[in-house]
């Protein structure tokens, strides 16, 4: 009688597509080069436990064992490194080593995925990806391009909604803050963007990326929280209340924010509203104006040998008002980059106050009106001049000022001493 084969032929056979639940379990991955680097987090969080054999590993596969994600054992493979394995992966390129990892696995009747040979292992592994509401899409076509292809192609399809599912994927009520970034609609995260996909309730601040706004849904309702300095606006606890009456209702709302939810984004109490109010939230961050609308117009917040920081400060209340929280003394001794948000209207006040209390004149600023749009404008002046050209130029807010040698760094012709 003849034995039997030990690696039966694949061709024409359909692989039987299963999720393995892993965690607790153990896992056995040989080899710690870039195919372990690519597969590694996926096994990470399905939890399970993970012991890495090789003799060497790429820096990041190194961090996730320095981080006690996984187990690393500092050696090459050994016969016996299956026993008590549940499954087991194999991503070496020496075909001697991976061969002999596949006999034991065999002989232990651990289903085993080779990177190399396919054909030789008994599991494949999947083209793999996820939704943002928690769906699990896995390819298997034999052509690991042709699976990555099909399974980006679903995967998005489900993001945006243009397969049709979103009543297998809608959210249950609740509230996610999501920050839209600083204008331009294609720097919301991608995150923020598929949350907005499944929004019942959107309520949107005034710089919150109005194109987006355009993308929904017809049935979605939109609520205009605007905050228009010295015009109308809605105040914070009706803010809070229609997030938590929606929420109530059984609807999902997004908070749609201009910039990120924590950063003068009064994100904060909005989510301890909701939270007394024992509603669920989930807060996405967002790019800042802070940082992002600088960098649209060359300007880097920080640079090697120029500066070692950078300070955000709110200028909605000038220098003077008792309400100022701002050691203005303070910061006008610092020697890194300052950028003022929501201070056009009382830069004169605060430019006056950094020179008085030591920062020199000659300090560049740039003023930055509606940054990362399609009215974005970029003013030069000094600490000195900044006032009177604010108002010579007209600008508005929304606007970004930065204060600092930053401002012409990338501009060597024009930097200060």
């Amino acid at each position: 009688m003849n034995a039997p084969n030990p690696h039966p032929s694949t061709e024409g056979l359909t692989p039987y597509p299963v999720g393995l639940l892993l965690a607790g379990r153990r896992v056995v991955v040989v080899g710690g080069g870039q195919v372990a680097q690519r597969r590694l987090p996926a096994l990470i969080a399905t939890g399970a436990e993970i012991q890495l054999i090789s003799p060497a590993t790429t820096p990041a596969v190194q961090a996730m064992a320095d981080a006690g994600e996984i187990s690393w054992q500092q050696r090459g493979y050994a016969d016996g490194d299956l026993a008590e394995a549940w499954y087991a992966l194999v991503t070496t390129d020496d075909q001697a080593v991976n061969e002999a990892v596949s006999a034991e696995a065999e002989h232990r009747r651990i289903f085993c995925s080779r990177s190399d040979d396919a054909s030789a292992a008994t599991a494949w592994t999947p083209a793999s990806g996820h939704d943002d509401a928690g769906t699990t899409v896995a390819v298997l076509t034999g052509d690991p391009r042709h699976s990555a292809a099909l399974r980006n192609t679903i995967v998005e399809g489900l993001r945006d909604g243009s397969l049709s599912a979103r009543q297998y994927r809608h959210r249950a009520a609740g509230v996610a803050l999501v920050g839209g970034g600083p204008g331009d609609p294609d720097l919301i995260t991608v995150r923020g963007r598929r949350l907005l996909a499944d929004a019942d309730v959107v309520v949107a601040d005034r710089l919150a990326p109005r194109e987006l706004l355009a993308e929904l849904a017809p049935h979605v309702e939109v609520i205009d929280a605007s905050k228009i300095p010295y015009g109308r606006f809605m105040a914070q606890e009706a803010i809070n209340n229609a997030l938590i009456e929606h929420a109530k209702a059984g609807k999902f709302v997004v908070r749609l924010k201009g910039g990120d939810p924590y950063v003068y984004g009064r994100g904060g109490e909005e989510l301890l509203a909701c939270a007394e109010a024992g509603i669920p939230v989930t807060v996405v961050p967002g790019i800042s104006s802070s940082i992002s609308v600088p960098a649209a117009v060359g300007i880097p917040v920080t640079h090697r040998g120029m500066t070692h920081e950078f300070t955000v400060i709110s200028g909605h209340v000038g220098p003077d008002d008792e309400r100022s929280l701002v050691n203005w003394a303070a910061v006008a001794q610092m020697t890194g980059t300052l950028v003022l948000l929501m201070a056009v209207d009382k830069i004169g006040a605060i430019a006056a106050k950094l020179i008085a209390c030591g920062r020199s004149a000659d300090t560049p600023v740039a003023v930055v009106q509606e940054g990362t749009t399609a009215g974005q404008r970029r003013i030069d002046a000094t600490l000195g001049t900044v006032a009177a050209t604010v108002a010579a130029e007209g600008v508005r807010p929304p606007a970004v000022i930065v204060v600092g040698e930053v401002v012409h760094v990338l501009d060597p012709a024009t930097r200060t001493s």
